[in-house]
């Protein structure tokens, strides 16, 4: 890890413009001297003699401008090349068998009566990038230790299957098992990499364009965090990110540059396969992406290396005295380009030539073959081998590599830089003789002709795989592995829990406080505490967190350099070296992906960690669901908060903010177990259980998510004989009526549970119903329990058959079941199929507003006088009450008057 000294200064370069000249004589000097080489030598001359004297104020630590993008060239020179420490015949043969097997591999898999396609033409534009790093970089996980993180391109994942077969990692069942994992399980492989469908081979799931290049950041940075609180020796590891030129047009590809570069993270690789191709056109047809992406990356503050030509320029690139050739590059767009891949010879030679005589003199003594066959610089091994070389020896930086390729290349006429490249599956048999020929294979016509297109293996003892295996041996294994080492964590016991289980006494706090000092206990726990990794966007304060600030700290790498404003208050900002809270700015993308990189390292590096990641509710779910996607692919695990959770119990903040869907949103993640706790003492036995079920022995692959909300109420001790099942599994009776003659039910989760109480005691004194209310604690785990019953008597119809834990919790329940939340009805409607009785629910449908609290539940019909207008509803429908009675409700209690509504509390501890 580079020191601070290293690293670049806030200010990265810049010229003075209020300076005074102290010398005009000197500086008029200067100014001769320039123009006389301009008129002396030209344009170009001159230019190359400022981009030196540049190079040299920077050696000597001059501050002058960044200059955003350089010549369309390579940025390492032909003379400055390391050795290569390959044997690059023995690479080549290697190669050109995989190149066979993934586009077999895919066309196999189209064939009739399968038809599941996948994508051929990703791998092929940058296999050379892949091979060179397999065979020179990547580290392996056999010392122990976490070695490189590599995030494989989605779409490029049939040529790492097809090294994998040839490694015998793989078999030929597997391979012709592609996207069949269920129909041929258990050989099938998943279309692309995902570690949850294979859980022993892919570590990063990426194909969801943008989350790699985040990922990635953020898994780096999770890789120096761990290093500097002891957790973990990663100083070894690198992360390396295999991205698409047209994927860096997401969001999530360039939003969290800045952070990779603030940190200084030298453990970090980008690799953009430049092949001037999105999935169904050009990139940047008129412009040209390697150059903007350049001027991006470098003013984020990476380190740029740009691998555009393969060695076969470097000659023609030598004669260019004049510069007229590297202007041609310059000036030539990304469009052209990509025709040129298509074309012959002979037109290069008119076209990107032939507006020159300097440039046509060049070539003259070339056959149009030579020119054809002029390469781009991300097929050349030795020059990627340079690249990528200098990446891991950069310090300071991290380093992000433009090399540009061709979608498509060695597939043939028809693939090769074509638009519909990218959707084209299978090869025809003129397409595979050409391939074969292209990469030399003994392969005979007559087994291209008959039946599906056969594998290429060198056989087990050659000298190619021989080679690969010894490559892999000296890098430390196999890659991609997923290893999962950690070993169960020592867990609190009961003491832990006590307090939050007391309840608040007179003292009114919000759930996010309840959990907050839950929290605090659990971080004083001398097994797990150092494990927890606190995660919040730029809200501790917001969420009562900051009493964390003095003890935990804040992670910086670089310390606290400044005096904190508030360093005299108790609650100070504090910064650390060895901080454990992540305080990753207004970016909930970035506090995700830091969530993920810590959820997965007990299998990255072998070290659980426990991140709790709080934040606004409305913008968890909704907008960073792709990446909660992410992490139940990533196996990743952990609990994350929805702080200020409710349609209308954030009062003042409006529409936007106003969460009355994120469970919906949660119950759609397989791997999400979420809750809506509305008491301490629900949390506590959560927590609890979610710590077991993620870290204790029987580990499971889920991550935890709880709502909790901003409005202050009184939280009860824990009940004497308190239904620990039924908090876990979903519900439990809370508090059940004790007068009136009619009885009823009514189901309230979160914080709508206060509601429901009060709303109890109003039907028993003014309308003789005894109602038991239920605290749904989770509508999601009811229903999915209830789903996963009837899954099993739908396919099992002669064993006993099940019967739903609600439907079984409810069943000696009478009376009709009104339903209530602060989310929109279709949360708890989840269950209505399998409630033992007449149901209805109450929800907070539609946009949300600022307003008092009390307002908004009397607008959405949700607070407590409209819940007993509810329970009478349904009574009256069961002929148990007198209709007459509806509209006495109504209006004893103006349900439809907004405005005289109890405001209820105000403000919120969090």
């Amino acid at each position: 890890m580079a020191s601070g000294s290293d690293r670049n200064p806030i200010i990265i370069g810049g010229l003075p413009s209020q300076v005074p000249d102290f010398d005009p004589e000197e500086t008029q000097e200067w100014l001769d001297s320039l123009d006389a080489a301009i008129d002396e030598r030209g344009r170009e001359r001159a230019r190359y003699l400022m981009l030196r004297l540049i190079e040299r104020a920077r050696e000597k630590r001059v501050a002058v401008p960044e200059m955003r993008s350089s010549d369309y060239v390579n940025t390492i020179p032909t003379k400055s090349e390391p050795f290569f420490p390959g044997n690059e015949e023995i690479e080549r043969r290697i190669l050109n068998a995989t190149r066979w097997n993934a586009a077999v591999m895919v066309s196999r898999a189209q064939r009739p009566g399968i038809g599941v396609g996948g994508h051929i033409a990703t791998f092929a534009s940058s296999a050379s990038l892949y091979d060179v790093g397999f065979n020179h970089f990547f580290r392996g996980k056999d010392d122990g230790l976490g070695g490189d993180q590599v995030f494989f391109q989605g779409h490029a994942s049939p040529g790492i299957y097809a090294r994998a077969f040839l490694l015998d990692r793989l078999d030929e069942r597997n391979m012709d098992a592609f996207r069949q994992e269920k129909s041929k399980a258990p050989h099938g492989l998943s279309s692309y990499p995902h570690p949850r469908l294979m859980p022993d081979f892919w570590e990063f799931p990426t194909v969801s364009m943008g989350l790699g290049p985040i990922g990635a950041i953020y898994q780096a940075r999770m890789n120096r965090y761990m290093h500097a609180r002891g957790i973990a020796d990663t100083s070894k590891s690198h992360v390396w990110a295999f991205l698409g030129d047209g994927e860096m047009d997401e969001p999530e590809s360039l939003g969290q540059l800045t952070i990779a570069a603030r940190e200084g993270l030298d453990n970090l690789t980008f690799v953009v396969n430049c092949n001037l191709q999105r999935l169904d056109g050009p990139v940047r047809g008129n412009g040209k992406v390697i150059q903007e992406l350049e001027s991006v990356f470098r003013g984020a503050g990476w380190n740029v290396i740009k691998l555009i030509w393969d060695r076969s320029w470097d000659p023609l690139l030598a004669q260019d005295r004049d510069g007229i050739l590297v202007n041609k590059m310059n000036t030539t767009p990304d469009g052209q380009f990509q025709t040129y891949a298509t074309e012959p010879g002979s037109y290069i030679r008119d076209h990107f030539f032939g507006d020159d005589q300097r440039l046509r003199a060049m070539v003259e003594g070339m056959t149009d073959d030579q020119i054809l066959h002029l390469g781009r610089g991300g097929h050349d091994h030795r020059k990627i081998y340079a690249a990528f070389k200098a990446a891991v020896e950069h310090t300071g930086q991290p380093t992000v590599i433009l090399a540009k390729t061709v979608k498509g290349w060695t597939l043939g006429p028809n693939f090769e830089g074509r638009n519909a490249t990218h959707q084209m599956k299978k090869l025809t048999v003129a397409d595979l003789k050409g391939f074969r020929d292209r990469l030399h294979l003994p392969i005979s016509d007559k087994e291209l002709e008959s039946g599906a297109p056969p594998y290429y293996h060198p056989g087990r003892d050659s000298e190619e795989i021989q080679y690969m295996h010894d490559r892999r041996k000296g890098l430390g294994g196999y890659v991609p592995t997923r290893v999962v080492r950690a070993e169960p964590l020592a867990l609190p016991d009961d003491k832990t829990y006590a307090t939050v289980k007391k309840g608040s006494g007179q003292q009114s706090i919000a759930t996010t406080m309840a959990f907050v000092r839950l929290l605090k206990d659990l971080m004083r726990d001398k097994e797990i505490g150092k494990r927890f990794v606190l995660i919040a966007p730029d809200e501790y304060r917001t969420f009562g967190m900051d009493s964390f600030f003095p003890s935990a700290k804040i992670y910086n790498p670089l310390g606290q350099q400044y005096e904190s404003v508030d360093r005299d208050l108790l609650l100070a900002y504090k910064e650390s070296p060895t901080g454990q809270m992540l305080h990753d700015g207004i970016s909930e993308a970035g506090c995700t992906a830091s969530l993920i990189a810590a959820g997965s390292a007990y299998a990255t590096h072998g070290e659980p960690l426990i991140p709790v990641y709080v934040f606004y509710s409305m913008f968890g779910f909704q907008r960073t669901g792709d990446q909660f996607w992410q992490m139940s692919d990533q196996l990743a695990r952990g609990f994350v908060l929805g702080a200020t959770a409710g349609r209308t119990t954030l009062t003042g903040e409006g529409l936007q903010h106003a969460d009355g869907h994120s469970q919906l949103l949660a119950s759609t993640n397989p791997g999400c177990v979420a809750y809506d706790p509305a008491y301490g003492f629900e949390i506590a036995h959560i927590v609890k259980d979610g710590l077991r079920r993620m870290y204790g022995p029987d580990s499971e692959d889920v991550f935890y998510y709880l709502t909790v909300y901003n409005e202050p109420i009184q939280h009860p001790a824990e009940p004497e004989n308190v239904d620990v099942e039924g908090i876990l599994k979903g519900i439990h009776r809370f508090s059940e009526g004790t007068s009136g003659s009619i009885p009823a039910q009514i189901i309230a989760s979160g914080v709508a549970v206060p509601w429901a109480v009060e709303a109890q005691k109003i039907l028993a004194e003014d309308w003789n119903v005894k109602a038991d209310v239920w605290s749904a604690t989770s509508w999601n785990e009811l229903r999915r329990d209830a789903v996963d019953v009837e899954r099993h008597n739908l396919l099992r119809p002669e064993e006993e058959q099940g019967v739903p834990y609600v439907t079984r919790k409810l069943a000696g329940a009478e009376g009709p079941f009104v339903a209530v939340s602060d989310w929109m009805r279709a949360v708890p409607d989840q269950i209505a199929r399998w409630v033992p009785g007449t149901y209805q629910s109450l929800g907070a449908d539609g946009f949300g507003f600022a307003d008092t609290r009390g307002a908004a539940r009397r607008f959405f019909h949700i607070d407590a006088q409209s819940v007993v207008v509810a329970v009478l509803t349904e009574l009256a429908r069961e002929g148990k009450v007198d209709r007459s009675v509806l509209k006495q409700a109504i209006d004893r209690y103006q349900l439809l008057d907004v405005a005289a509504a109890d405001p209820g509390a105000a403000g919120g501890d969090a």
